[in-house]
C-alpha cells in the first residue's frame, strides 16, 4: 500500500510536520511554556515547553501516522480495501495535526478561543466524514468496527457499517450544533453523544448476530 502511494506518504507526512515550520517562523513571538490543553470550562488549563510543542508534538503525530500506515499495510484483509476507506488512514492524522496546532498557536499568539467550542466543531466534522466512509469499508482487522460478530460474518460487517455510517453522520451534525451551546452544556452533550455513537453499532451488530 505504501510503495504504491509514495506521493501520498510524502504529502501526508509534510502536512503533519507543517506546524513545525510555522513554529520556527514565529519562534521569537511564542511564549514559553505554551498552552497545550483546554479544560471543560473551555479555557487553557495545561502548558508545555515551547520546544516540545513546536518539535515534539508534530513528530509524535508523524510517528502515529506511520504506525497506522504500517499496521494497515500489513493487514492481509486490507489488500483489496477500497481507496476511500484507505483515505481515512492517509489523511486523518495530518488534519488532526493542523487543527490542534492552529488552536495551540492561535492561543499562544495572544488570541482567546474556547477550546470546547472548537473541539465540538472538529469532532462533528470528524464523525460526519468517518460516517460517510464507514459503509465503503470492507471487512478487515484494522479499520472499522472490529468485534467478533462483524469479523466472523461479512453480512454482519456490512450491515453494521451501513448503520454506523448513518448514525455517525447524524451524530456529527449534532456535535456541530453543540458548538452553539454554553460550554458546560456542550461538554455534557458531547460526552453523551460519544457514548451513544460508540454503543449503538455494538448493539446493532449483536442484534444482527442474534437474528441471523
Amino acid at each position: 500500500m505504501i510503495k504504491q502511494n509514495k506521493g501520498k506518504a510524502i504529502l501526508s507526512s509534510v502536512m503533519t510536520l507543517l506546524p513545525m515550520v510555522f513554529g520556527l517562523i514565529v519562534w521569537n513571538q511564542l511564549p514559553d511554556p505554551m498552552p497545550m490543553h483546554w479544560g471543560v470550562s473551555g479555557e487553557v488549563d495545561g502548558y508545555a515547553g515551547r520546544a516540545w510543542v513546536v518539535f515534539g508534538l508534530p513528530l509524535v503525530l508523524l510517528a502515529l501516522q506511520w504506525l497506522c500506515l504500517l499496521v494497515t499495510a500489513h493487514d492481509p484483509k486490507n489488500k483489496h480495501q477500497t481507496a476511500k476507506a484507505q483515505g481515512l488512514i492517509w489523511w486523518i492524522v495530518p488534519y488532526v495535526s493542523l487543527f490542534v496546532n492552529v488552536l495551540v498557536y492561535t492561543t499562544a499568539l495572544g488570541h482567546t478561543i474556547n477550546g470546547v467550542t472548537w473541539g465540538a466543531l472538529f469532532m462533528g466534522l470528524l464523525f460526519a466524514v468517518i460516517g460517510n466512509y464507514m459503509p465503503k469499508c470492507k471487512q478487515n482487522y484494522t479499520l472499522g468496527i472490529k468485534i467478533s460478530w462483524t469479523l466472523n460474518d461479512e453480512g454482519n460487517w456490512n450491515a453494521t457499517h451501513r448503520f454506523a455510517g448513518k448514525i455517525w453522520v447524524a451524530g456529527g451534525l449534532v456535535m456541530l450544533l453543540c458548538a452553539l451551546l454554553p460550554t458546560t452544556a456542550a461538554v455534557i452533550a458531547l460526552l453523551v453523544l460519544l457514548f451513544v455513537l460508540v454503543l449503538l453499532p455494538f448493539l446493532y451488530s449483536y442484534r444482527y448476530y442474534k437474528t441471523h
